[in-house]
């Protein structure tokens, strides 16, 4: 685990001093670079040693046949999951002939430091060779916003007190041996070597590789180009083989003197282009990165931040460490959807290997959300992506003898390859999460040609498949029965609350679309009689309710279920799906994650006031938050339940999640929603922000622990800044036609340059629920 004292607490950087070799996993996911086109683990110059080497293009993978003790009818033949592709981030010293190694010699200092205003990783370090010749090494690397497929490294040698010979390589390295893989299910498929050579170059400063994946039928390209200065008589020298491209520079530096390699990489790939065409692709890019050098990109990538911050940023006064932590997390989370441009935002996004790369609902329900409303365009292109898949949604809906279209449950290229049917094909529930994004977009944007191009066929497509994966009871009652909901230790359950209200949503904002945009849905098929039909399952939707405890059943029948024995279970026992069997764990009241919590923060409108206390503090003793998604939910009905303190220590566990690597698996990448859910505990929780297509409102209320809130988001063309603290909260819209929005209920009319504070109302705590034992949440000063 991360400790506390790894990196400094800094407003707007994350600072390590000293190298931990014992957590640089951790710290290559937490330093990785990406534009969601393109990833860099954050691995050390040299290569050596790591953790995870890590470099990624979004949609390159490979596949591979899932293995199944006993065949079933309809389950997925073939996994995929992310490669490693060629390296290009490689950039090898030697000091008279030492390489230089952190494990060797004596490292007499090292600093990184992850400039979140910037978009740079800078590294400076000193270092003394086993025979006695010290080094000072500066590099600085980034992943272009501005120009997709390129990054780049600034790396500087500098003789400190005596004449040295150094050597530098700068590689392009394909099929980089990788770790073996682990018995843990969220870790990725280890596949040895994935690239097969088709082409390598080397001439002057310049490098290129172009190989191609075994079965996926993948072609990817790498291309470097360099700018090398350096005391007289430097020479350079460059080599390409299958796997290997090098450009090696020597020079003798004498104290104080440098020696300074600027590397432009572009990546590229397709599953269509021919070689001579990849070829083109890669030296393209590269020929736009060098009509503007490092310095140029380093200037774009500060002015494309400076934008992001601008209509961003968040806030805190009074929890230094949750400042860090959610400027940390919304930098993460562009990087992950910034460039991805039709296609997934993977769960990890391009920061490491976990869950093979997949992408799950996560991305819908957290992840586009924030980006709806602080970078929306990247909701628009991960919306489009979804629908690029939709022949391989219908097919599967087909299969499986449903109607409309069946998204997958993981998936890099968009077929499903979940090989586990309760916990994975069975969550149907992803269908409506991406119809709730199309209308959440809709809503915040009115992107009107989204709407008819995108957001009606994939709002259709999703009604179908509720309209005939449910049925209607001999009452009239419509059940979706046999699914499983967020909470993955119950599988397989009848009357999902989330899934059937979420299916509700789906299947009212499908009518009404199309009624909105009639002949583009006839286009679609869609007719009187299927619209009425959605309209009719809408109404009649069951919500499974205990009338003796008066709360709202997680699934029909849950709250019959035996409760799970929280006080035999050990600490050293969770996550429990990893030593429990499923049949236990399935018939019993434990919840992974927040699922009717979930289900009250999403569907709002559908419980009222006292039904979210009770709910609340009837499955808080319940769940167990064996995934890193769920404290975020809590945090935010915490707060619309009145208790602010354990939202305040939600909000904690979620921003500090791979900071302090909670789940102990940072290693394999970052927990992409749950630093969205960092963003959705401040903004939703404590700025009590709500949305539906015709309402903007804010019931605002902060914890003893935190002064001051202020944040801005877009809305419907305009910027809204919100800044509350314990007693008012105040709305600012710098410019723009007016715009109404309520606080607390009641209306506020927002002109632009004109600020309005309103009062936030007092607040009486109710009593605080309780928790499993031992699964207190992860708060500064009492994490378990």
């Amino acid at each position: 685990m991360i400790t506390d004292s790894m990196f400094a607490v800094e407003p707007w950087s994350l600072r390590e001093t000293g190298l931990k070799l014992d957590l640089l996993p951790q710290s290559e996911s937490v330093f990785a670079l990406s534009n969601g086109h393109v990833g860099w683990r954050g691995n050390l110059d040299e290569g050596e040693p790591h953790g995870l080497p890590g470099s990624y293009l979004n949609g390159v993978h490979e596949t591979h046949p899932l293995p199944y003790a006993e065949a079933g009818y309809g389950y997925p033949e073939s996994g995929q999951t992310v490669i490693n592709i060629t390296n290009g981030k490689i950039v090898r010293l030697l000091v008279d002939d030492e390489p230089f190694d952190v494990r060797y010699g004596q490292l007499r200092s090292h600093e990184r430091v992850l400039d979140l205003r910037s978009g740079l990783l800078h590294r400076t370090c000193e270092w003394t060779s086993p025979a006695g010749c010290t080094v000072r090494v500066r590099s600085t690397r980034l992943v272009s916003f501005t120009q997709r497929a390129v990054a780049a490294v600034s790396y500087e040698v500098e003789a400190v007190d005596s004449d040295v010979r150094v050597v530098i390589q700068s590689e392009l390295v394909a099929n980089e041996q990788l770790p073996g893989a682990e018995a843990d299910p969220r870790a990725a498929v280890a596949l040895e070597s994935p690239l097969e050579a088709e082409e390598n170059f080397a001439s002057g400063h310049r490098l290129r590789l172009i190989h191609s994946t075994r079965r996926s039928g993948l072609r990817v390209g790498a291309a470097a180009d360099h700018i090398v200065s350096g005391p007289e008589g430097t020479t350079t020298q460059s080599e390409s083989h299958d796997d290997i491209a090098r450009l090696t520079v020597t020079t003798v530096l004498s104290p104080g003197k440098r020696l300074r390699l600027d590397k432009l990489v572009a990546f590229g790939w397709s599953s269509t282009r021919s070689l001579p065409a990849v070829t083109d692709q890669v030296d393209a890019a590269l020929a736009g990165a060098s009509s503007v050098g490092w310095k140029g990109l380093a200037r774009e990538q500060r002015q494309y931040l400076d934008d992001f911050w601008t209509r961003a940023d968040v806030e805190v006064d009074g929890d230094e460490k949750i400042q860090q932590a959610v400027r940390f997390a919304l930098f993460h989370v562009l990087q992950a959807g910034a460039r991805a441009e039709q296609r997934g935002i993977p769960a990890k996004g391009l920061t490491g290997s976990g869950y093979d790369g997949h992408a799950f609902w996560d991305t819908e329900a957290f992840v586009l959300p924030l980006l709806t409303f602080t970078h929306p365009e990247a909701v628009a292109h991960a919306l489009r992506w979804r629908q690029s898949t939709l022949p391989a949604a219908r097919a599967r809906a087909k299969q499986l003898g449903l109607g409309g279209a069946t998204f997958p449950w993981r998936t890099i290229e968009g077929s499903e390859c979940s090989a586990y049917w309760p916990a994975g094909s069975a969550a149907f529930h992803v269908n409506a999460d991406i119809a709730d994004a199309v209308v959440g977009y809709l809503s915040a944007t009115r992107d009107k040609e989204f709407e008819v191009d995108c957001g009606l066929e994939l709002l259709v497509e999703t009604a179908r498949l509720w309209r005939s994966v449910g049925h209607h009871d001999h009452h009239g009652a419509f059940h979706i029965d046999g699914v499983t909901g967020p909470d993955e230790y119950s599988a397989v359950s009848d009357d999902n609350t989330y899934t059937n209200l979420m299916a509700r949503t789906n299947l009212l904002a499908a009518a009404e679309t199309a009624e909105r945009h009639a002949d583009a849905a006839a286009r679609l098929g869609v007719d009187d009689e299927e619209s009425a039909a959605w309209r009719d399952a809408a109404d009649s939707m069951h919500i499974p309710y205990n009338d003796e405890l008066r709360v709202h059943e997680q699934d029909g029948g849950f709250t019959r279920h035996q409760h799970w024995d929280f006080e035999a279970t050990r600490p050293d026992q969770y996550p429990i799906l990893l030593n429990f069997p499923y049949f236990d764990i399935y018939r019993k009241q434990i919840v992974k994650q927040a699922d009717l919590v979930l289900a009250m923060y999403k569907c709002s409108s559908f419980f009222d006031a006292d039904h979210k206390a009770r709910n609340f503090a009837y499955y808080e003793p319940l769940t167990v938050r064996d995934s890193s998604l769920s404290a975020c939910c809590q945090a935010v009905m915490a707060v619309e339940t009145g208790h602010l303190r354990l939202a305040y220590d939600y909000l904690t566990e979620a921003a500090l999640m791979d900071l302090e690597d909670l789940e102990h698996n940072t290693r394999d990448g970052l927990h992409i929603a749950s630093l969205a859910g960092a963003w959705m505990a401040l903004v939703a929780g404590f700025g009590g922000m709500r949305h539906s297509w015709d309402r903007l409102e804010f019931s605002p209320r902060l914890p003893e622990e935190i002064r001051r809130l202020a944040f801005t988001m877009q809305f419907r063309g305009r910027r809204i800044r919100v800044e509350i603290t314990s007693t008012t909260a105040t709305y600012t819209m710098p410019q723009g036609e007016p715009l109404k929005i309520h606080h607390y209920g009641d209306p506020v009319t927002l002109q632009g340059g004109l600020a309005e504070a309103r009062p936030i109302p007092a607040l009486v705590a109710p009593p605080t629920p309780g928790y499993p034992p031992g699964r207190r949440p992860n708060a500064a000063g009492h994490r378990r």
